[in-house]
């Protein structure tokens, strides 16, 4: 909130992520952080909604830092899991209900979904990496990612279904990979991953 507040944002909408792959374990546990948020931005003025994430499996297929951009960018472009378009929906029209250009939440996710498929977002995305002096040959061909130097696929023995992925179990496989921190002042392997579903 410190952040958003400092950066002279007057409208805010958090994701609460609750889970066994959050911080906050419990929805019990989100919702009281949710209303300390909400607390911190009636303190500072600023009108702040906040959304709970079912966390306890991971969101999406990708799970290791470069593999979420490559799949955000896909998105961006139309192709997304159901999931994530769930949540970018509800967050998206928030922002719009906030910034006063809709308050109707239903209209406002056609508007959002609108926009990615006629490429608005992907084109923005692109504009706002341009300004801020990103590579956008990235974006525009993301195959140009470095891969990881091993690439090691997992396959049950037995045939059936997965019924469910630990979100915190996936989240420190991928830690223990590289792609997150045990300790401050480890490095993150920008290409450790790995692919959740």
């Amino acid at each position: 909130m410190s952040k958003k507040i400092a950066g002279g944002a007057n409208k805010i909408v958090l994701d609460v992520t609750v889970g066994s792959g959050a911080f906050m374990k419990t929805k019990e546990q989100g919702i009281e952080l949710a209303t300390a948020m909400k607390d911190i931005g009636a303190l500072a003025n600023r009108e702040t909604v906040c959304i709970l994430t079912d966390m306890n499996e991971p969101v999406g297929s990708a799970v290791g830092n470069s593999l979420e951009v490559i799949e955000s960018i896909e998105c961006l472009k139309g192709n997304m899991p159901e999931d994530i378009k769930e949540i970018i929906e509800i967050l998206g029209s928030y922002i719009i209900k906030l910034a006063g250009q809709g308050n109707d939440i239903e209209e406002n996710k056609k508007r959002i979904i609108e926009n990615i498929e006629n490429g608005k977002a992907y084109d923005k995305f692109i504009e706002l990496v341009q300004a801020q002096g990103g590579d956008i040959e990235y974006i525009k061909d993301v195959n140009r990612f470095a891969k990881a130097r091993y690439i090691l696929p997992v396959v049950s023995n037995e045939a059936g279904y997965v019924e469910k992925l630990d979100g915190e179990t996936v989240g420190q496989v991928s830690v223990n990979l590289g792609a997150g921190r045990i300790r401050k002042e480890d490095d993150i392997d920008h290409v450790a991953r790995n692919n959740s579903k």
